[in-house]
């Protein structure tokens, strides 16, 4: 029985070694370089980042990377796990979710149906779809919404994205039921914010409308019409949609989602009937053959989709700048270049190719942690000379005496937005956007961040108080960020006070985590998530009883749909148990609240 067992998981491994390809010499010598140059936008004192080392510092599991250069896949590697609990390493062959990249294929099947004459790109959405109309109401000033508003998000349409998924266990929406917000959706109704055609608006509600023209002008299941239309003309042989979570069979095939802490997520194992937004599967491989379809048939050099007028849509701004039917330009130093990135729950992800010349790359991560995607980018620009990218700059750092230094920490307000300043054993640490980065001196008072653009530099009263910081990106200064001293007249942008507060609980710091809260209560009385985080703080300071009476105030906040707020709750604890929180008192209160 030992044989069998050891001559099963020697097949299984050489299986996963056969997916990582042989390349020459001179070609590894290239991938050693990319895995030993990465960067973000400086360097500090003159050293670039290894791979392997950036992946432990951003708790990432697993990364897939394909390179291409000259119209072609020039290599492709995996490192690290696809599940660290199976030890099953990620390969060339190991199936990602890059959640948003879904909308650029998308856009191609719907572009599709256009050259095949079935769709027009300046016609009102209504005359298409069949099962579910669009409810216009004032807010659209009279201007109908047209499927080439929908694939470059100008359609002035709500729900910028955010789909939570369902449980399998729980009864399903429709489409229609999710475009209209009614039970079992779980995210608000896709409507008119603005009038459609004059700027853009990000929405992933839009994104699902597309969807649903496709199946009731095919009248095929999404996946089926996406993969025989355009996933298998461009070779994404492995690719693929889909409503369901991944079969047992699928499950030896995927890289498993994990949170920042490294935790496994819910969300790979979850329904997501939104599949145009968010829904495929791929590789980063499989997805180059996209990439460098793209720039083809852009040239008119190919047409296994889409022909050179409806590719050169993709490539080309519509109303925004940017953004086009599918993808988003950008241009460094004249040269242009189109990308989407992507983030599903426990998956980041970026294709990014140059509209000339052929050069491009794929990256994907396993984890709710996207950083060193743009790191790999830079390494690779760089190795391979990519036109458009700077140098990357070099920036000397010093040591602050604790003398100064000690005066820094504390909670700051800029932008409307909130910052903490906090001290480990290694220095300081700036904390915003749910990020906590490393601050490098290069004078007593000057700070940088790796993940931030801006240059700051700490600004100081007549006596010697820090009331502030100076903010400035690329020579441009920006009004500065001034201390939080009084909470209790606080104002910041809306939502912010209730996502520092929960910071703060996640940060074990309950007692400053209920002024914050307290204070986003007072001036947000309609964000009732203020309550529940409330009520986790006080939960956790052994405060049960108060705790479960705010438990409740929350739970009937859902009027006739209160088992959404108890899934919330339960969403909640599950993340609060992994991130060791007491088990006891999740226990006490889920019995108690009947979740």
């Amino acid at each position: 029985m030992k044989r069998i067992f050891l001559t099963v998981s020697l097949l299984y491994c050489l299986t996963q070694l056969s997916a990582q390809t042989t390349y020459s010499n001179a070609i590894q010598a290239q991938i050693k370089q990319v895995e030993n140059n990465l960067a973000g936008r400086i360097i500090i004192d003159g050293k670039p980042y290894n791979l392997q080392d950036r992946m432990k510092h951003y708790n990432i599991k697993g990364v897939s990377i394909a390179v291409v250069q000259n119209y072609t896949l020039l290599w492709a590697k995996g490192y690290g796990w696809a599940d660290e609990k199976e030890k099953r390493p990620v390969t060339n062959a190991t199936l990602f979710k890059p959640g948003s990249i879904s909308k650029s294929l998308n856009a191609a099947g719907v572009l599709r149906l256009v050259q095949d004459n079935k769709l027009d790109l300046s016609k009102d959405i209504n005359e298409y779809l069949q099962s579910w109309q669009f409810p216009y109401d004032s807010l659209s000033q009279g201007k109908k919404i047209t499927i080439a508003n929908l694939l470059s998000h100008t359609a002035g349409l709500s729900v910028y994205g955010g789909f939570p998924g369902y449980d399998t266990k729980n009864k399903i929406p429709t489409i229609p039921q999710i475009l209209d917000g009614e039970a079992p959706a779980n995210t608000p109704p896709v409507r008119s914010l603005f009038e459609p055609g004059v700027a853009f608006q990000y929405s992933g509600g839009g994104t699902i409308i597309s969807q649903l023209i496709i199946t009731d002008i095919t009248h095929q299941p999404y996946e089926k019409y996406m993969y025989d239309s355009v996933l298998k003309p461009l070779g994404m042989l492995n690719s693929f949609y889909s409503t369901a979570p991944p079969t047992k069979e699928q499950l030896k095939k995927i890289a498993v989602g994990y949170t920042k802490e490294g935790e496994k997520v819910a969300a790979t194992f979850r329904v997501y009937p939104e599949q145009a937004p968010l829904g495929l599967w791929t590789t980063p491989t499989e997805l180059s053959n996209y990439l460098i379809e793209t720039q083809l048939a852009y040239q008119g050099k190919s047409s296994k989709v889409l022909n050179k007028e409806m590719a050169s849509l993709q490539l080309t701004p519509y109303i925004d700048n940017s953004a086009t039917m599918g993808a988003f330009i950008g241009e460094r130093n004249g040269e242009k270049y189109f990308f989407h990135d992507a983030g599903n729950e426990g998956y980041r992800g970026l294709y990014y190719g140059s509209v000339e010349g052929g050069n491009g790359v794929v990256i994907f991560v396993n984890s709710d942690d996207g950083n060193i995607i743009l790191e790999l980018l830079n390494s690779v620009a760089a190795v391979y000379n990519w036109k458009g990218f700077d140098k990357i700059k070099n920036i000397n750092t010093m040591q602050v005496p604790e003398t100064i230094s000690q005066n820094y920490p504390g909670i700051y307000l800029y932008d409307g937005k909130l910052a903490e300043i906090t001290k480990d054993k290694d220095g300081l640490l700036y904390w915003a956007d749910n990020q906590n980065c490393r601050m490098y001196f290069t004078s007593n008072k000057d700070f940088i961040n790796m993940e931030f653009a801006s240059e700051k530099s700490f600004i100081a009263d007549s006596a010697g108080n820090i009331t502030g910081y100076s903010i400035k990106v690329n020579g441009t200064e920006y009004p500065a960020a001034t201390k939080v001293v009084k909470i209790d007249t606080l104002k910041a942008n809306e939502g912010e006070l209730n996502a520092f507060g929960w910071h703060l609980l996640a940060t074990k710091r309950y007692d400053t985590a209920i002024l914050f809260l307290n204070r986003a209560k007072t001036i947000e009385p309609n964000d009732n998530s203020v309550i529940k985080h409330l009520a986790h703080c006080h939960l956790f300071k052994n405060e049960y009883d108060k705790a479960i009476l705010l438990y409740n105030e929350f739970i009937a906040t859902g009027l006739n749909n209160q088992s959404a707020e108890k899934e919330s709750i339960k969403e909640d604890f599950n993340y609060l148990e992994k991130s060791g929180f007491d088990t006891f008192l999740i226990a006490k209160a889920s019995a108690a609240l009947k979740l």
